[in-house]
């Protein structure tokens, strides 16, 4: 999986962001403040995250409602998996990213795994 870019990125903010479904619309006046792209331009990008699996879409009236379909942290967990996919050693891989970590998120991580079902591996 290939992280998203700038415009994508933007938009999936703007839809995380929102409880509800969302028409093209919405998304175009959420982006505005800091960025002007066309209606249409924000409209292809919508329906290409849609056929990528990652925006759900029901008609509403003449325009299309979007929401997500995974979550931020979902997204964030696939991109780490195919980092970790992509390694020859993974637990080199996790120990260093651990070691990075503040005391806080360790602690809150340590819990984290004790709570966890063990779950075989699937190479």
């Amino acid at each position: 999986m290939r992280q998203f870019g700038e415009l994508e990125a933007a938009i999936m903010d703007v839809m995380w962001a929102s409880e509800r479904p969302v028409p093209v619309r919405e998304v175009v006046e959420a982006l505005h403040p800091t960025r002007a792209p066309a209606y249409t331009t924000i409209q292809t990008v919508m329906d290409i995250l849609h056929r990528k699996g990652w925006l759900a879409r029901e008609k509403a009236g003449r325009a299309y409602e979007y929401w997500p379909l995974a979550s931020r942290e979902e997204y964030s967990a696939r991109l780490i998996d195919d980092v970790l996919a992509a390694a020859p050693d993974r637990t080199a891989v996790l120990a260093r990213f651990f070691s990075e970590m503040d005391p806080d998120e360790a602690a809150q991580l340590r819990q984290v795994l004790g709570k966890a079902k063990r779950k075989p591996r699937t190479s």
